[in-house]
């Protein structure tokens, strides 16, 4: 039976277990290996709604705290440059796996030549809006369709002090390696030659994978059939009177994309980029180019998507980067994490701690599974994207491997975006995360991925849908801005609606 946990790694995947386990099994003993020669990545994080409610709601943290110490601004969903359109909005409500009444067929088949102000949080973004007004006019209208922007540091800060009031003890040192026994691992060996006993190790070592992948051995999947990129530089400049956008940007570059986050004292960007394609002083000289402001980092961050076969290995679970990682497209790394942590939780209490082999290899399908549709429904946004044609975008709409999602695919090419192709999609998993369908007909309509059957034309049902827009488009231009909500919440008389419960 599990007694005793010890976490490798306080980045936020790891704290984010701790606190989980924590609240959730209040009887363990719970440590966390902390290495201060191992520092943070200072980098602006997007997140999606899920990683919201795991947040408030699974880990109890007080909004108010996180608001004070996290410093969050608000993302009502990606504003793409990509494809044949200007721009198409990936909201986190339902835009296209609904029908509206008075129409014969889902919404998406009168999207043809425009798909802006379909929903209320398209409509928000499409005005640089954050929230709708409360009816009373009382301030921003904050529901559950809403992610934050995040800064990687203040998040570590706010969590460890969470996890320091509820009693979880930190150890800082740097690990040397681990000697391994019958269950998994034994112990964590410290630099200092102390030894780390457990019963149950939570590896969230990030890229070194210093349990799961070096100790164990693991071996590793590799995604570099599907998604051709490996490397980033990452950049910012402070605020001074840039507008604060309610989304992030996903903006196609020469041999990749371009991410904006904006945090309300400053802007983060980075480009992600296929090494085979262009060089790190072309994509430095480019990234400088469309960012004049700009201050970049020196040193470039190397990757590779993929995971590793199973995550839960013995008495090893690893979360984070330490099991896996996809570029940071549609910004999935919490939202997994949160999945996985759920999950594994779940399988703790069900198997009164003590779980056996069948329980963590369901884990591991599960794992897989989550991971793999995540690939795939990357793998859409490279094989239909055709804003550019060079060596790098041609290559990705010739040889990025959609083979798994091909029927999907292939049903979408005849029918169009019916809501019918949910079935195609993997239910037990995409509904741990924030796609589903949605998702998929967001990109390929967005990306106008031309499909055979006809689109509606009739006027009258236009004209609902138009009505429907115009009715989103004037609550939205009465909404506020990110910078107007939040003078409100910061006001001392906000009060958080949950924080009592």
């Amino acid at each position: 039976m599990i007694n005793k946990v010890v976490v490798l790694g306080a980045g936020t995947a790891g704290l984010m277990t701790a606190l989980a386990l924590q609240r959730k099994i209040p009887q363990l003993q719970i440590q966390v290996i902390r290495s201060p020669d191992i520092g943070v990545i200072g980098v602006g994080e997007s997140t999606t709604p899920q990683f919201v409610q795991f947040l408030f709601e699974y880990l109890g943290i007080k909004r108010k705290l996180f608001y004070e110490m996290a410093k969050p601004t608000w993302k009502v969903g990606i504003h793409f440059i990509w494809g044949p359109r200007e721009k198409f909005e990936f909201t986190f409500d339902f835009q296209f796996d609904a029908q509206f009444q008075g129409l014969s067929r889902p919404n998406g088949f009168y999207c043809e030549d425009d798909c802006d102000n379909l929903t209320i949080n398209a409509a928000l973004m499409s005005h640089a809006k954050a929230f709708a007004a409360q009816p009373n006019g009382g301030g921003p209208m904050i529901d559950g369709s809403v992610a934050f922007h995040l800064f990687n540091p203040d998040v570590v800060k706010t969590f460890e002090k969470v996890a320091v009031d509820r009693g979880i003890t930190f150890v800082d040192a740097k690990v040397s390696g681990a000697i391994l026994g019958e269950q998994g691992v034994k112990a964590i060996v410290l630099e200092d030659g102390r030894q780390v006993e457990a019963d149950f190790f939570v590896d969230a070592s990030g890229f070194r994978s210093e349990l799961l992948g070096k100790a164990l051995q693991t071996p590793f999947v590799s995604y570099d059939k599907t998604l051709l990129t490996d490397r980033a530089i990452v950049g910012a400049w402070d605020r001074t009177d840039d507008f604060i956008y309610p989304y992030t940007v996903a903006e196609t570059m020469d041999a990749g994309w371009c991410w904006l986050i904006d945090h309300e004292h400053a802007i983060n960007r980075g480009y992600v980029y296929s090494s085979r394609f262009i060089s790190d002083e072309q994509a430095r000289e480019e990234f400088q180019r469309k960012n004049p402001k700009i201050k970049i980092w020196d040193h470039v961050i190397k990757f590779r998507s993929g995971r590793y076969r199973q995550s839960w290995v013995g008495n090893v679970f690893a979360i984070g980067n330490a099991c896996g990682f996809v570029e940071p497209l549609e910004a999935t790394a919490l939202m997994v994490a949160s999945s996985q942590i759920q999950t594994m939780v779940t399988m703790l209490i069900d198997s009164q701690l003590d779980p056996k082999p069948r329980m963590k290899a369901l884990y591991n399908t599960f794992f897989a599974e989550l991971w793999d549709n995540i690939r795939d429904f990357l793998a859409i946004h490279y094989r239909f994207n055709t804003r550019l044609q060079n060596d790098f975008w041609t290559t990705c709409c010739n040889e990025v491997d959609v083979s798994p999602i091909q029927p999907l695919i292939e049903f979408y090419q005849e029918n169009g975006p019916s809501r019918l192709a949910r079935h195609l999609l993997n239910s037990s998993t995409t509904a741990k995360t924030q796609f589903g369908i949605e998702g998929f007909l967001t990109v390929l309509i967005g990306q106008k991925v031309p499909y055979r059957a006809q689109p509606v034309t009739s006027e009258s049902e236009q004209a609902i849908l138009r009505r429907h827009c115009e009715e989103n488009r004037a609550r939205a231009n009465a909404g506020l801005t990110v910078a107007e909500a939040l003078k409100y919440v910061k006001h001392p008389q906000w009060t958080w609606f949950g924080d009592n419960v």
